[in-house]
């Protein structure tokens, strides 16, 4: 079967020739803003690697000092909770940029690839709205935080927008990241067979 010229193709898939540049234009612009969220969670998660390995070091030095020196820090658990949790959902929007999280994929082998496409679509609307809602009330434990000067109940007593600050901007990226995927499914040109 012959694909046809652009214009064919264009036609067959119902699209007038102003609106096949434009679908291109948006495409342009959706993958300028896909590359630069790429590089941006790309850095994100480096940094995060490094912070969980700084979360390993504090852990060890924790056990060895207790151990070894008799020394209590009370200040370790903290730490290691912020920067492990920090390092979680920082990360969220570079491992959905690489479709890895975790997924039932017995479906996507056994449903036609339309049908699939659709189911995709489906559950990336439905994960950017609820990553929308729960970056929204996560940037508002953070002000909550931030403005009352809350601070955890330990003895070192670091300030609790930390972790809340690294919650609402990493669901913030991520809901971004969700948000592009899902402009991505109404920006492909439709496959003629």
């Amino acid at each position: 079967m012959s694909q046809g010229t652009g214009n064919e193709r264009a036609a067959a898939t119902q699209l007038t020739p102003s609106t096949a540049v434009k679908q291109e234009e948006k495409a342009g612009a959706l993958a300028a803003i896909t590359r630069v969220l790429d590089r941006v969670n790309y850095g994100i998660m480096i940094v995060a690697s490094v912070a969980l390995l700084g979360a390993a070091l504090v852990l060890t030095y924790g056990v060895v000092t207790r151990y070894f020196l008799k020394v209590s820090t009370d200040w370790q658990d903290e730490a290691s909770v912020f920067l492990i949790v920090g390092s979680i959902f920082m990360c969220g929007a570079y491992v959905q940029s690489q479709r890895g999280h975790v997924g039932i994929e017995a479906l996507a082998t056994i449903l036609p690839a339309s049908v699939n496409r659709v189911r995709k679509a489906v559950i990336d609307i439905a994960s950017f709205a609820f990553c929308a809602f729960f970056s929204w009330k996560s940037w508002q434990m953070f002000h909550e935080a931030f403005s009352g000067g809350y601070r955890t109940e330990s003895t070192w007593a670091p300030p609790l927008w930390i972790p809340y600050g690294l919650l609402a901007l990493g669901m913030a990226n991520l809901s971004l990241q969700l948000l592009v995927q899902v402009a991505a499914h109404f920006t492909r040109k439709r496959q003629t067979p």
